[in-house]
């Protein structure tokens, strides 16, 4: 109760809605989920599923280069980086929103940092 309660008090305090990708990633078909969208959406083109060298920053590790918050890695996939390949989703992924959101918790439930 009270982590619900600090997680509404910060969202107040940053004029963001509270994440739901804590509850996520909590949600084992969430995150199958994000792993497929991310699959067949990032994986499938561009971002890599495994480590290695390459053009395209590995999204498994701790380093986000423009902003690791929840909302800030939404922002990114859904409005994209101008002047790079990193085109924007929108709304356009299957589930909309969701699925960026879920993306997110499978990217977190398997980065090293949350461990």
């Amino acid at each position: 109760m009270a982590a619900l309660a600090a997680l509404f008090l910060h969202a107040c305090d940053s004029g963001e809605p509270p994440s739901p990708v804590a509850e996520y990633m909590k949600d084992p078909a969430a995150v199958k989920r994000g792993k497929r969208v991310f699959a067949g959406s990032c994986g499938a083109y561009c971002h890599k599923m495994e480590p290695g060298p390459g053009d395209i920053p590995y999204l498994f590790d701790c380093a986000w280069k423009h902003g690791g918050s929840d909302h800030q890695i939404f922002e990114t996939i859904r409005d994209g980086v101008p002047g790079s390949q990193m085109i924007g989703f929108g709304s356009a992924l299957p589930d909309g929103e969701d699925d960026i959101w879920k993306v997110i918790a499978y990217l977190k439930a398997n980065s090293p940092c949350q461990k």
